[in-house]
């Protein structure tokens, strides 16, 4: 991205617990984004000019080792550090009223680690999901992390948080999707599990996997035919390979 171009103005935002943005794909995409609510742009000389600094903006330059402080340790900033505030909550009534039939539905259960969840996000995007859902209480917040593995996909993919999992899989069935739970113990496999029309992936945590409870709330247990030298795959892993099936069952 040699250019970026946004005129927009920001209204100001809570300061205390904002996430920092690091990286050139989570920075500019929130800086396109005109639903996320900036704080401070950190950066050096050279990555700033590349690109046109929204209006009202709070801007200060700063080195690399200044940026360093910013971020995880060793983590790439690549020159820019954007603070922002989270994102306004989405409702699960909104995500289930997108009529189209075409799109898979994402949920986690208590997926909680951001490097995995962030590249969720990213495949998400990639293949068009309505929106990804997860529990408030068992998912990690907006973090540089999570937004880094992300590569922009927050600001594109629907993030729906919801207090009770079992309850949301209930409007999501109401909403005619069925329902589809990733498990290895499962006869059927994925591409057996997937219809013609909509369909609700869920995943669960590596180890663990889903709770008991929310596989009792799916229509259907599937697995992916991995070979059995592996146990499981990285729930990241996992997901892209379900969001892709899905992908080619519409086709």
């Amino acid at each position: 991205m040699s250019s970026h171009k946004s005129h927009r103005r920001r209204g100001a935002a809570p300061v205390s617990g904002n996430p920092k943005f690091y990286g050139r794909h989570a920075v500019y995409a929130a800086l396109d984004n005109p639903d996320r609510r900036l704080i401070k742009l950190w950066g050096t000389r050279e990555e700033l000019g590349k690109i046109v600094i929204p209006e009202g903006l709070a801007v200060q330059f700063a080195d690399a080792a200044d940026l360093a402080r910013y971020v995880p340790k060793d983590a790439p900033h690549q020159g820019l550090v954007l603070e922002v505030a989270p994102m306004e909550d989405v409702w699960l009534t909104d995500a289930l009223a997108v009529d189209d039939d075409t799109r898979p539905l994402l949920i986690l259960d208590q997926v909680t680690d951001p490097h995995n969840v962030g590249a969720i996000f990213r495949t998400a995007a990639a293949f068009n999901a309505v929106a990804v859902i997860t529990q408030d209480r068992h998912a990690p917040p907006e973090s540089g992390a999570l937004a880094k593995a992300a590569s922009g996909a927050l600001e594109v993919t629907p993030w729906v948080r919801v207090v009770n999992l079992a309850r949301a899989l209930e409007e999501i069935a109401e909403a005619g999707y069925w329902r589809i739970g990733l498990s290895g113990h499962a006869t059927a496999t994925l591409e057996q599990a997937l219809t013609p029309g909509r369909n609700a992936l869920v995943l669960g945590a590596e180890g663990d996997g889903m709770r008991h409870n929310i596989e009792e709330h799916c229509d259907q247990l599937a697995k992916l035919p991995i070979s059995e030298q592996m146990e499981s795959l990285n729930v990241s892993n996992a997901a892209a390979i379900a969001l892709y099936a899905a992908t080619v069952r519409r086709g």
